[in-house]
């Protein structure tokens, strides 16, 4: 296989140029399972958990993209464990969908970012979708497709600003604009992509994945979080069905958990890279890494102030995790009442604790990791950056600065957080 890196003189790899993107897949609906629990849910991630995590190193070094990996995603009927009972699904709790998401992410950071705009979008359906639409895209989801996300654009002032437009024509709807930062769409059936329409309001367009006029572009180049294929997305023209068209601007005016439902899953992915950095770290220290001279012991593990470090980080990677799950537990009393401004504000609050927290922890275990093994663990057969390298990118997805400010800019003064997929 040919590595997607081009070494230069000075021995610096940078990408390749774009290679033309395979199609994914259909699922074969008799393989793909139908999740009827949060039990089943969890059984799967773990079973999933198991196959990712051996190759998860080679796929980084490599860029190998996971198209295997993600057929087995499709055939284990994860894709549909949120979907409502009503069509079909298992409607997990989302402390159990924040379980899954660390479990994964734990054995493979990218496989475990990949699938959170399926989740995101899927929560934009519940709140605003039509009946016939939930029908329609649930039944599409439990038969084992993806769903991807054409993101924010590069060169727009904020991330929830765009020139993407969808325009009404003699020839019916077109869509036209190019996005960045589209996590799954790469691999996805359908991409749900942000624009706006002729009276300047935010929409979601559905599309299928072959949709003339789509173009997917694999050009991520990240440090991190490489087989995301997180890249370009361009739409020249693309013919949409009126009945794949979502108003996305009716989400401003009226209270919901589409918000912290997707940040959850934000907070759930560094959750994972954590505790992949710090099972690598007590590995590389009790089967590689030399005392200190000064410790007056024969091996790493007994150096009291690696036992030291190591039970800190123990700690916080605890603390981190029963936040996120309380977090999930949060927002699953929210959702079985009516969702109110007051409730869905304290649910965004609820959130951003989590993602502070697991934000620190997935930076401190990573980079701790180095200072607990030694020297040798930098090298690069171990392939040891990358957990550092998968945080440090991901957390970089929406800034913990502006969760601190949510919180006690809420508590001192009672201001609830704006509405959006990044509150």
């Amino acid at each position: 296989m040919s590595s997607p890196l081009e070494l230069l003189p000075d021995g610096f790899a940078v990408p390749r140029k774009p290679r033309k993107p395979r199609k994914p897949r259909d699922p074969d609906p008799a393989r793909v399972r139908r999740i009827r629990s949060d039990g089943e849910a969890l059984e799967a991630a773990h079973r999933l958990a198991a196959l990712f995590a051996p190759g998860a190193s080679a796929r980084d070094r490599e860029r190998r993209l996971p198209w295997d990996e993600l057929d087995l995603w499709s055939e284990s009927g994860l894709g549909g464990i949120t979907v409502p009972r009503a069509h079909g699904g298992a409607d997990v709790s989302y402390a159990t969908l924040a379980e899954v998401f660390v479990i994964l992410s734990a054995a493979d950071a990218s496989l475990g970012q990949i699938p959170q705009n399926h989740f995101g979008v899927l929560g934009v359906l519940r709140e605003i979708g039509t009946e016939p639409q939930k029908t329609r895209f649930y039944a599409e989801v439990l038969a084992g497709q993806r769903l991807g996300n054409a993101g924010p654009e590069r060169r727009s002032k904020t991330i929830a600003e765009g020139a993407t437009r969808l325009r009404r024509t003699p020839q019916g709807l077109r869509l036209d604009g190019e996005r960045f930062y589209s996590t799954g769409a790469l691999f996805a059936h359908r991409v749900p992509a942000r624009a706006l329409d002729d009276q300047g309001r935010a929409v979601q367009v559905w599309l299928p994945r072959d949709a003339p006029g789509l173009t997917v572009v694999d050009d991520w180049s990240s440090f991190g979080q490489r087989t995301t294929a997180s890249g370009t997305v361009r739409f020249e023209a693309v013919p949409v069905d009126e009945a794949d068209v979502l108003p996305l601007w009716q989400l401003a005016d009226r209270p919901g958990l589409f918000g912290p439902g997707s940040q959850l899953l934000q907070a759930a992915i560094d959750q994972g890279i954590a505790q992949a950095a710090l099972a690598e770290a007590i590995a590389f220290v009790r089967e590689y890494a030399r005392p200190w001279t000064d410790a007056g012991v024969a091996r790493a593990a007994d150096d009291p102030y690696i036992i030291q470090d190591v039970g800190r980080l123990e700690v916080d990677l605890h603390a981190a995790h029963e936040v996120l799950l309380e977090s999930g537990r949060t927002l699953d009393a929210m959702a079985a009442r009516p969702v109110t401004a007051e409730s869905s504000a304290r649910a965004s609050v609820a959130v951003a604790e989590a993602k502070v927290l697991t934000t620190r922890i997935a930076l401190d275990a990573s980079e701790k990791l180095f200072e607990l093994a030694g020297s040798s663990a930098t090298r690069e057969a171990h392939n040891l950056g990358r957990h550092w390298r998968n945080a440090r990118t991901h957390t970089l997805h929406d800034p913990v600065r502006w969760k601190a400010h949510l919180i006690g800019n809420y508590l001192l003064n009672h201001v609830p957080p704006p509405r959006h997929s990044w509150n």
